[in-house]
């Protein structure tokens, strides 16, 4: 029997790293996980990032989040951001705030200021972050009512706009209030307990600001607020943290590495491409040397298509708009699609898509179930009307190419026809060097699609199964599937380590419902067939950029658009070496002899600089032995080799599309 006066502790049974645990009431989850604020930053409890200093329940399920992990970079970078914005307003106390959330590899904040910030502008607020860090301040939150958060941020206009739009759907600003109670926090000082600095947010964040390991501010420029040219322009300021000193180091020497490798860069030193103002943004031409690299491309494209049973349609650029009414494009894509024209009566549209054109074509007459599966392929011209902001290079235009294919199939081949694409898909990509991959699938946006659930529902379980046996990572995009179906998505690694989304498959139960398609079954009955959507390259022009910039440039010599440089020694050297160029264009070599008054010095710096990947030279004694100066792009040079073994080793490379 207990005395008088003794009290007795509440108990709480939670479940920590897989096992019951007994715990004291008032336990923190970063308590119960001894979190140190420095490995371990953040917890998730019962599947919900929340801060080390949320109070644990009884029966909560209680996990690390650790600062290396995705979830808990994100944490840091959006810590970061308001490390940043208390910068900013200290140093110009005018500045009213926009939103600050964590993006891939970094983080930003935007900012209602008088004047665009300057270089100079960001090593003070950097100056100041740092600063802060090291004050030590502690991330305090605190639930507030809407019209108490009104009242605290009254002199905040754009932080008064997203209180009204709570519970909204705008993926950024979820981290300002996200749906439900509204929350504030407060930077607190971790000596006084007084207020330094507070932000409306939705969290977590890491317990104080020393808990944030590394970071550096990068840029600023311009953006309009909530990504809308109708509304007042701010200004942005970048930023990127990493939970060490050595992995932001990393990060920055990549960054450097792809600032070298800049297809725009590249494309205007090597003379493969450019984007002339006449023309207008996101149009671009191709020079004789990038329209050699593109059809390459495309000739090999071609042909892998050939050999797996494709057959090759064309479709024309404009249509009129009923065709985009039909399809659904006019409803869910208007936005991303040019003005209309009108003519004689009626309105014209360039094409976005190829996949309505296709539909005609499939329905320009009877099928029966013996011509399926059914492999529609064109490189098709397309127009998006792209924002202004996001045009970049040949990786965002207005005017792609895509390698687009439509398979029309039954229910029945379905799929394996879809795991027959996927093995093609993925050979073709590692044909052109790209060998490190994953897969993405994207989900039925639960706002934009056509459609039943249950068909929804085959389409995605069906597209899980083929690439789960592929044995690669799949990973979950929800909600970023196309209105009309499911996607798998091939995400490659290029030579620095940087994702680009590639090849597309999408299911698609509903535009041949949209077209009325049939086609004949076996038992002589109408059925309607499943359609797939397939781009491999995504387009033409951005596969083009991604591999200029996967290959800096030094395309291996299958795609290179000189493969052999002939230099001679001397003038009297021309006509050996144009001989020798006449045997290696018999056998299918792109060469060119530098006929140029130059010395051979800078004939081979010429060479080199434009990434020819052989050289041969001859002098006098090459000619007298029947031989040729063999010499590599790497500066490696083999001399007195026979002619003929030259041209074989050249025409192996090419024909293997090796490296060198």
């Amino acid at each position: 029997m207990l005395s008088k006066g003794v009290t007795v502790s509440a108990e709480l049974r939670i479940t920590l790293a897989g096992a019951e645990r007994v715990v004291a009431a008032g336990t923190t989850a970063g308590d119960a996980l001894e979190a140190d604020g420095r490995t371990v930053i953040a917890a998730r409890v019962n599947g919900e990032a929340r801060d080390l200093a949320h109070l644990v329940a009884d029966g909560d399920v209680v996990e690390p989040i650790e600062v290396s992990s995705d979830e808990g970079r994100a944490i840091v970078r959006h810590s970061t951001a308001h490390v940043m914005a208390q910068a900013v307003q200290e140093l110009f106390p005018g500045a009213k705030l926009g939103i600050g959330p964590p993006v891939e590899n970094g983080f930003y904040y935007d900012f209602d200021v008088e004047q665009a910030f300057h270089p100079d502008d960001l090593k003070r607020v950097e100056k100041r972050m740092r600063e802060i860090v090291k004050q030590g301040q502690l991330f305090s939150r605190r639930a507030v009512a809407d019209d108490e958060a009104r009242e605290e941020l009254a002199g905040e206009p754009y932080k008064l706009e997203l209180i009204g739009l709570k519970g909204g759907s705008l993926e950024e600003e979820s981290v300002e209030v996200g749906v439900g109670q509204l929350t504030i926090y407060d930077n607190l000082d971790p000596k006084t307990g007084e207020l330094c600095w507070k932000d409306l947010c939705r969290g977590p964040h890491v317990p104080s600001t020393r808990s944030i390991p590394a970071f550096k501010l990068m840029r600023s420029g311009g953006a309009y607020w909530r990504g809308s040219e109708k509304n007042p322009q701010l200004q942005r300021i970048y930023g990127t943290a990493w939970e060490s000193r050595d992995k932001q180091d990393d990060y920055l020497k990549m960054l450097e590495e792809a600032e070298k490798r800049d297809h725009r860069k590249l494309g205007a030193e090597l003379d493969l491409f450019s984007f002339p103002d006449e023309l207008g943004s996101g149009l671009a031409v191709f020079h004789p040397k990038g329209g050699v690299i593109r059809r390459v491309m495309e000739d090999y494209s071609r042909r892998k298509h050939e050999e797996a049973g494709y057959e090759f349609v064309n479709t024309p650029h404009i249509t009129k708009e009923k065709l985009y009414q039909v399809s659904g494009h006019l409803d869910w894509y208007r936005d991303g699609m040019f003005p209309p024209m009108e003519l004689e009566g009626a309105r014209y549209y360039l094409k976005p898509m190829n996949c309505p054109m296709h539909n005609l074509i499939f329905r320009a007459r009877g099928r029966s179930y013996r011509e399926l599966p059914l492999r529609l392929f064109e490189f098709g011209t397309v127009y998006r009307y792209e924002k202004s902001g996001v045009v970049h290079g040949l990786t965002r235009v207005r005017g792609l190419t895509q390698d687009d294919a439509h398979i029309y199939c039954t229910r029945e081949e379905m799929r394996d026809e879809l795991a027959s694409l996927l093995r093609f898909v993925l050979d073709l990509l590692r044909d052109y060097g790209l060998d490190d991959f994953y897969l993405e699938l994207s989900t039925k946006d639960p706002e934009k699609f056509v459609g039943s659930d249950d068909a929804w529902e085959e389409a995605t379980e069906t597209l899980r199964e083929v690439a789960e046996s592929e044995h690669l990572d799949l990973v979950l995009d929800p909600g970023g599937a196309a209105f009309y179906g499911p996607k798998i998505s091939v995400q490659v690694r290029d030579a620095i380590g940087r994702t680009w989304q590639m090849s597309t498959i999408q299911l698609d139960f509903n535009l041949p419902e949209l077209f009325e398609l049939e086609y004949q079954a076996a038992d002589g009955t109408r059925k309607q067939p499943v359609m797939i959507h397939r781009a491999l390259f995504g387009s033409i022009e951005r596969f083009f950029g991604v591999m200029v910039e996967h290959y800096a440039g030094a395309f291996p010599p299958w795609l290179a658009p000189v493969q052999v440089a002939g230099i001679p020694i001397a003038d009297a050297h021309i006509p050996y070496l144009q001989d020798v160029a006449k045997k290696l264009r018999e056998r299918g070599i792109r060469v060119e002899v530098d006929t140029a008054d130059d010395r051979m010095q800078k004939k081979i710096r010429n060479a080199q600089k434009s990434k020819v990947p052989f050289m041969l030279l001859a002098g006098d004694d090459d000619i007298a032995n029947g031989a040729v100066s063999f010499r590599y792009r790497s500066g490696e040079q083999k001399n007195g080799v026979p002619v003929e073994e030259a041209i074989a080793e050249i025409v192996n490379a090419v024909e293997r599309r090796i490296q060198v």
